[in-house]
């Protein structure tokens, strides 16, 4: 079963691009993220429509965030992506007129859509500054412990 990583990627570009508070290039994010430029350009601009993050060409130019931190959520971000699948589980339509089938279908698209509607609104109530505190909790933790080795220093 494949995984659709999308939002975790474009969260991740993000958080880079939040700490920054400089243009990054389509390249220097795709670096980070060890994938092609032209895949960071693609989902930047569906974030750029929402106006979430905005470009800017030539020299000093890239991608910078356009809104507060605050204002965005998770639930925007994923929107802004496409509302890809949440769940890769879902039910048989092989046989729609068998009774069986029917009854198994309307239990697991009741819960399947509860489930969806409930991680929705947890999407919803999470913010990009949120995430940054997340991160940043994370960081202090870390240079607190012991080592800091492993850290994500990118």
């Amino acid at each position: 079963m494949s995984r659709d990583s999308r939002l975790s990627g474009v969260l991740h570009v993000l958080l880079h691009m939040a700490e920054q508070r400089r243009p990054l290039t389509s390249e220097a994010l795709a670096e980070t993220m060890r994938t092609n430029p032209v895949v960071v350009r693609r989902v930047l601009a569906g974030l750029r429509e929402r106006g979430y993050v905005q470009s800017s060409k030539g020299h000093g130019g890239g991608w910078t965030i356009a809104r507060d931190l605050a204002d965005v959520s998770l639930r925007d971000i994923y929107e802004a992506i496409g509302a890809p699948a949440l769940f890769a589980i879902g039910h048989r339509s092989e046989a729609p007129g068998c009774a069986v089938e029917l009854a198994v279908n309307a239990v697991l698209g009741a819960s399947l859509r509860e489930a969806e509607e409930r991680l929705l609104a947890s999407f919803g109530a999470v913010t990009l500054a949120d995430l940054s505190t997340a991160f940043h909790h994370g960081l202090a933790q870390r240079a607190a412990g012991p080592t800091t080795r492993g850290h994500h220093g990118h």
